[in-house]
């Protein structure tokens, strides 16, 4: 018999375990990929996280100074008037 048809049987029309395989690879990928972008999204999320905790602190860093500024201030006008006082 003469075959024309060189390729083997199937090779054109996949399997039903081939198709599910293959479909089972590309899903494997992508959600290895949405692994990756989560991923991704959570590191920029921490480097937010840590810039705000950085910039919290330096707020309260400020604050604090500013407080001890205002409390010299207090102190000094306190002694001020206390010298006027007593200088009457």
């Amino acid at each position: 018999m003469n075959n024309f048809n060189n390729n083997p049987q199937g090779v054109n029309n996949p399997s039903p375990e081939i198709y599910a395989a293959r479909i089972g690879f590309i899903g494997t990928i992508l959600s290895t990929l949405g692994d990756g972008l989560q991923s991704i999204g959570a590191g920029i999320t921490l480097q937010q996280l840590e810039v705000s905790s950085i910039q919290d602190a330096q707020t309260q860093t400020d604050q604090s100074d500013q407080f001890d500024s205002m409390q010299k201030q207090i102190d000094q006008l306190t002694r001020k008037i206390e010298e006027m006082e007593r200088k009457r």
